[in-house]
């Protein structure tokens, strides 16, 4: 019965579809001519794609105990090309570009028009295309009406990828040196007040633990009253000001492992702030097209015929509809 009741509605539809032969092919030979001409007047646009590899570090390690993985010569993986993806996207990136090759005017906007910088957006977003590949790596790719300048674009992105990252790790990076060269500007003025100390100390005669020890021995070696004024003096000297020496000469030492460690941050703050890295590899940078990417003309032409043919013969099959009802009545 199924099977009976298909063949039966497949019979309808082929009849029907016969009976309205006529307006179905007028309808899809005027969508098919109305798409051919709009097609030709769409612009031609060419492509230009580069392709980049993020960097798994933005910096150079100055701690030897560093991840090895973490080198300058590895490439990224999900998350760095994740991140890069959101470095192309960003803003500062895209308004460089746009005011570099003066996009507004390419796209045919004016300033102060209506909706303009959502309609720029929009045009520069229908444009240019940021696409991680299944490799892990960044497919850029730029749609132009001119093949030379989808390719100078698409190099253009992939220059300001350094700039623009720079620029964002700069904001935390500067401060932070600033920081570690003020600290360690402190630390130095007071191992200087600490060492002047130690000096104005050693001058009156204050001597180490170790050497302290023999100023007794030596007073009772002393043949001579003033070697034995001397050495007494000498002794004086140290009970009264050994204490502090020692304290001294102990926090000397502290200050002199915190310093060299403090240097090593140093260091590592002062390349991350005034150095500028490169943050990718380019794989393959993008060359001017010789054969057009958009629009695909034959297409256009199908889709829009078929469903235009398609769409009159819903109508058709809804106004028989509709007038087997008003028979019925």
């Amino acid at each position: 019965m199924d099977k009976n009741k298909s063949e039966q509605h497949t019979n309808e539809l082929l009849i029907f579809t016969y009976k309205h032969r006529k307006p179905l092919l007028i309808t899809g030979v005027l969508a098919g001519v109305i798409s051919i001409v709009v097609s030709l007047m769409l612009p031609v646009l060419y492509e230009s794609n580069a392709i980049v590899f993020p960097t798994a570090t933005s910096t150079v390690s100055f701690n030897p105990l560093s991840n090895a993985k973490a080198s300058s010569m590895d490439f990224g993986e999900e998350e760095n090309a994740e991140q890069l993806i959101q470095i192309l996207q960003s803003s500062p990136l895209r308004n460089k570009i746009i005011s570099q090759f003066n996009l507004a005017e390419v796209y045919g906007l004016e300033e102060g028009e209506k909706s303009y910088y959502y309609k720029l957006g929009k045009e520069y977003n229908d444009h240019i295309h940021f696409e991680r590949t299944r490799y892990g790596s960044i497919n850029i790719s730029v749609l132009d009406e001119e093949p030379q300048r989808a390719a100078d674009i698409a190099n253009k992105i992939v220059q300001l990828i350094d700039t623009v990252k720079n620029d964002l790790i700069k904001e935390r990076t500067v401060p932070a040196f600033e920081i570690n060269k003020r600290k360690l500007e402190q630390l130095k003025t007071a191992q200087e007040k600490l060492n002047q100390e130690m000096d104005s100390l050693s001058q009156l005669g204050v001597v180490n633990a170790k050497s302290r020890a023999s100023l007794f021995a030596a007073f009772n070696e002393s043949k001579t009253q003033e070697d034995k004024a001397f050495f007494k003096n000498q002794i004086e000297v140290n009970l009264k000001y050994g204490a502090r020496y020692d304290a001294l000469s102990d926090l000397r030492e502290f200050r002199i492992e915190k310093m060299t460690d403090h240097e090593v941050s140093f260091e590592q703050s002062e390349s991350d702030a005034l150095e500028n890295f490169n943050h990718k590899f380019v794989v393959e940078s993008a060359v001017a097209s010789d054969k057009k990417a958009k629009p695909k003309r034959m297409i256009i032409v199908l889709i829009a015929t078929i469903s235009a043919v398609i769409f009159m013969f819903i109508i058709l099959l809804i106004r028989e509809r509709f007038q087997s009802i008003q028979q019925s009545k």
